[in-house]
C-alpha cells in the first residue's frame, strides 16, 4: 500500500509567550536574554514559605486571544497543580489549567490551496507557567540550569485533530501566528522561543474511523522544522504498519540536523501528571462586563484587514492575503500610505523587493531595520524623478544595511538621477552610434527596440539616467534620421 492509502491526522498545542513586562505569579521580567538566573526570585525558583500572586495582565491578554479566535470565555477558571520532574522546573510542578481552562470551544479558519475555507477547531486556550531552561555542556559532560524564563506566562492553544497534512498545520500555525500579533499579546519571535508548538500526529486507513496511534513532537519552534517533522513522522509511522508492526504512543525529539525523530519517553495521559487544583491561588472569576470590555479593545484583525485593502486600495486578494499576513508588514503599508498616498507602489515594493531581501537574509518581518518613513521617501524620491526605479532598489537594500534617510543614502553615493537635457542627448547619441542594427530594427517598426537602447543607457549612466526622458530622447532622434 502506498501512502495515498493512508488518511492523516494532526493535532497541534501552541505555546505563546505572553508579552507581559513581568512572570505570571511574580514580578521579575519576562524579557529576553540576560546572563543565567539574574531574571528571578524566590517565587520562581520556588523557595520554601513562598506564595505566587497572579498577574491579572496574563489573564486579559488570555482572554483577548480567546475572543481573537472565537472562544468561549469561562467565567470561572482555576489554576492547576500539573505534577512532572524536571530539573528545569524549580517547584517539581507546573502552574496550568486543567478541566476549567480560560477558553474554549474556539476555531480558526485557514484558505486552502485550492480557495477553499477550512476551520480548525480550538479545543481550549490555557494559561500556565513556562519552565526554565537547561544548557548543555558538551564538554564538561553535564548542564546547567537558567531559571529566567521559569515563571514566564505562556498560553497554550489546543487544536482538535482537525489538520490533514503539513501544509494545513503551516497555514494554520501562520494564522496564529498572525492574530497574536496583531492583538499584540506575543511578539511570536520563534527565533527565541516565544512561539513553539507540540506536534501530535498518527495515521489511519483511508475509511476508518478510530484514530491511529499517535506520537508527540516537542517544543518545535521553526515552520520549516515543523513542516519536515511531520512529513518525516507520516512516512515513518506508515513504515512500521506497512511492515506488520504497531505505532507506539510517545514522545519525540525532532533533529533538524538528520531530518530524523527520536524517542525521549513513553507519552503521558492526563492521569499521569495527578492534576489537583492549587491551593495557593484562588478561582478566577470573570464578570460579562470585564470580557466586554476587553471585546471593545480588540484591534482590527487581519482577516477584515485584507478585506477594507481589497475595497479600499484596490489590492488583488493575493497582494492583500501576503501583506496582511504579518501585522508588521500590514503597519508598514500603511504607514508608509499615509505619507506618500500611493497604495499599489507601497504594496510592490514590500511584496517584490522587501520581501525578496526578507528571504535572502533569513529575517522576520518584525526584523526590518527601517520605518515606514524611510519606505514613503523612496517612493516620493521616484515621483520627484530624483532617482529611478532601479537606483530604488539600490536604495532599499542599502536601508537593510544602513537604516537611514534616503536621501542621505543617494547623496553619499553619488546616486542622484541624471535628469540634465545636455547630459541625457550626449548618451543617446553615443548608444544610437554604437549600435546601428537596433536603430534600424526599431525604424522598422520593431518596439522592443527601443527598450534595448534604453537600456544600454540605463547601464552606462549605473542607472541613474531618467529613463521617461531617455525613452522621449531616442524617439525624437531616431525619428530625425
Amino acid at each position: 500500500m502506498s501512502r495515498e492509502d493512508y488518511e492523516v491526522v494532526i493535532g497541534l498545542e501552541v505555546h505563546a509567550e505572553l508579552s507581559t513586562k513581568t512572570k505570571i505569579f511574580c514580578s521579575c521580567p519576562t524579557e529576553f536574554g540576560g546572563e543565567p538566573n539574574t531574571h528571578c526570585c524566590p517565587i520562581c525558583m520556588a523557595l520554601p514559605g513562598t506564595l505566587p500572586v497572579l498577574n491579572e495582565k496574563v489573564v486579559e491578554y488570555a482572554v483577548k486571544a480567546g475572543l481573537a479566535t472565537n472562544c468561549e470565555i469561562s467565567r470561572d477558571s482555576k489554576n492547576d497543580r500539573k505534577n512532572y520532574f524536571y530539573p528545569d522546573l524549580p517547584k517539581s510542578y507546573q502552574i496550568s489549567q486543567f478541566d476549567k481552562p480560560l477558553c474554549e470551544k474556539g476555531y480558526i479558519e485557514i484558505e486552502l490551496d485550492n480557495g477553499q475555507k477550512k476551520k480548525i477547531r480550538l479545543t481550549r486556550i490555557h494559561i500556565e507557567e513556562d519552565a526554565g531552561k537547561l544548557n548543555h555542556d558538551d564538554f564538561g559532560g553535564g548542564s546547567l540550569v537558567d531559571l529566567n524564563r521559569a515563571g514566564v506566562p505562556l498560553i497554550e492553544m489546543v487544536s482538535e485533530p482537525d489538520i490533514s497534512s503539513s501544509e494545513e498545520a503551516e497555514k494554520y500555525l501562520r494564522k496564529i501566528k498572525s492574530i497574536l500579533e496583531y492583538i499584540e499579546v506575543s511578539d511570536c519571535k520563534m527565533q527565541e522561543g516565544s512561539l513553539r508548538a507540540d506536534v501530535n500526529v498518527s495515521v489511519r486507513k483511508k475509511g476508518e474511523t478510530k484514530l491511529g496511534t499517535r506520537t508527540e513532537m516537542k517544543n518545535m519552534n521553526s515552520f520549516r522544522s515543523i513542516v519536515r517533522g511531520i512529513e518525516y513522522e507520516i512516512d515513518r509511522q506508515i513504515d512500521v504498519l506497512e511492515e506488520g508492526g504497531k505505532v507506539e504512543q510517545e514522545t519525540l525529539r525532532w533533529d533538524d540536523v538528520s531530518g530524523r525523530t527520536f524517542s525521549m519517553r513513553d507519552k503521558e495521559d492526563a492521569q499521569d501528571y495527578r492534576y489537583f487544583p492549587d491551593p495557593d491561588l484562588v478561582a478566577i472569576k470573570l464578570s460579562d462586563e470585564y470580557i466586554e470590555n476587553i471585546r471593545k479593545t480588540l484591534p482590527e484583525l487581519p482577516e477584515t484587514r485584507r478585506i477594507r485593502y481589497i475595497e479600499e486600495y484596490k489590492l488583488s486578494e493575493r497582494d492583500a492575503n501576503l501583506i496582511t499576513a504579518s501585522k508588521y508588514l500590514s503597519d508598514l503599508f500603511e504607514g508608509a500610505i499615509k505619507i506618500c498616498n500611493e497604495p499599489k507602489a507601497v504594496a510592490n515594493w514590500i511584496l517584490s523587493d522587501i520581501s525578496r531581501i526578507l528571504n535572502e537574509k533569513e529575517l522576520e518581518p518584525n526584523q526590518i531595520p527601517f520605518t515606514e518613513k524611510e519606505l514613503a521617501e523612496v517612493i516620493i524620491l521616484i515621483q520627484k524623478g530624483t532617482i529611478s526605479s532601479a537606483i530604488a532598489k539600490k536604495v532599499i537594500e542599502e536601508l537593510f544595511v544602513n537604516p537611514k534617510s534616503p536621501s542621505k543614502i543617494i547623496e553619499e553615493k553619488g546616486w542622484i538621477q541624471i535628469s540634465d537635457e545636455g547630459a541625457i542627448k550626449e548618451i543617446v547619441l553615443k548608444i544610437i552610434e554604437e549600435n546601428p542594427a537596433s536603430v534600424q530594427d526599431y525604424k522598422g517598426g520593431k518596439e522592443k527596440a527601443l527598450g534595448f537602447l534604453v537600456g544600454q543607457a540605463m547601464k552606462q549612466t549605473k542607472g541613474q539616467a531618467n529613463p521617461q526622458m531617455l525613452n522621449k530622447m531616442f524617439a525624437e532622434e531616431i525619428n530625425k534620421m
